[in-house]
């Protein structure tokens, strides 16, 4: 697939361009498709128009700047998933539908993971470089991570906190100003590489978006546009993937006991279909059109979840 041009991407320009209405609408009808969709019987219970809500939702948000694990986080509330004694079963639920949006960024990105692989065998010295890169960016989110993973569930994982990285994640993309950038993916520094792995850590944050933090850094280290949406993408996959699997191996068998097999498969299916559309939609949309529209879109996230908040829908 091709990247976008850089030279058309990003705009310099004098202020944050307001959205449409018709940019609003879709964003907000959005949103209130979820809330109608998670009300009605069954609370509770992981019914299959559920797994497909949540599929949707994990597809479409996981590649956008707007952060999945937030969305998946309210949207289980809203359908009374997540709490009590089938906790464990529901976020690893939200976590296994992610193989949807691996095999999806597999599909789109096959040919830089195609020499991704030749690079680790020794024929590719560009898929070998790419690697290494990938490698050092991916190591501190998961040191940190690791480290911190009670303390962040035990804390983080709430809908106030996710409200406060959507209000704060917009309100940046609404007054960030990026510059034109020229480094290409294969010119990417292990410096650079390190510095957006640390960007990354920030997304353990729920609501901040690994997507967005990731982009950002590689933006403001002066990467072209197509370079900073292939590296983060393909950060992404390795982040996704090691986060996937090492939930699947402690809590997979939570998983089947509570839930069955099909469910998760159904979820992950529509995941892997919203992902490839949200993926593509996003590469064609920043070839000529800034991140505004992420900014604005956050923020209406950010209002719409005080008010489930305030009406205790959540």
């Amino acid at each position: 697939m091709t990247a976008p041009d850089a030279t058309q991407t990003i705009e310099p320009t004098t202020g944050a361009r307001r959205p449409s209405p018709t940019t609003l609408a879709i964003g907000g009808g959005l949103l209130v498709a979820i809330v109608l969709l998670s009300l009605g019987t069954h609370r509770g219970v992981l019914t299959v128009p559920k797994a497909i809500l949540l599929g949707a939702v994990e597809g479409i948000t996981e590649f956008l700047p707007i952060s999945s694990t937030g969305h998946l986080l309210v949207v289980q509330r809203l359908l009374d998933l997540g709490e009590g004694a089938g906790k464990v079963a529901a976020d690893t639920y939200a976590i296994a539908i992610q193989l949807g949006a691996i095999v999806a960024v597999i599909a789109v990105y096959r040919r830089h993971i195609l020499q991704l692989l030749q690079g680790l065998v020794g024929r590719s010295e560009a898929g070998r470089r790419l690697l290494i890169r990938l490698v050092v960016a991916f190591l501190p989110a998961a040191i940190i991570g690791a480290a911190l993973e009670h303390p962040i569930k035990d804390h983080l994982f709430g809908p106030w906190p996710v409200v406060g990285a959507w209000a704060v994640g917009g309100a940046f993309l609404l007054w960030w100003k990026p510059r034109h950038g020229a480094t290409t993916l294969d010119a990417i520094s292990i410096r650079s590489a390190a510095i957006i792995g640390v960007a990354q850590a920030l997304a353990l944050w729920p609501g901040v978006s690994r997507s967005l933090v990731t982009l950002v850094a590689a933006l403001l280290l002066g990467c072209e546009i197509g370079a900073a949406v292939e590296f983060s993408f393909l950060l992404g996959l390795a982040t996704l993937s090691a986060a996937t699997a090492l939930d699947l191996t402690k809590d997979g068998d939570t998983l089947v006991r509570d839930y069955g097999y099909r469910t998760p498969v159904l979820g992950a299916l529509v995941a892997f279909g919203t992902a490839v559309l949200a993926v593509r939609w996003l590469i064609g949309y920043l070839r000529t059109r800034p991140l505004t529209i992420f900014g604005w879109y956050r923020l209406l996230a950010a209002a719409v979840t005080i008010v489930l908040i305030a009406t205790n829908a959540i």
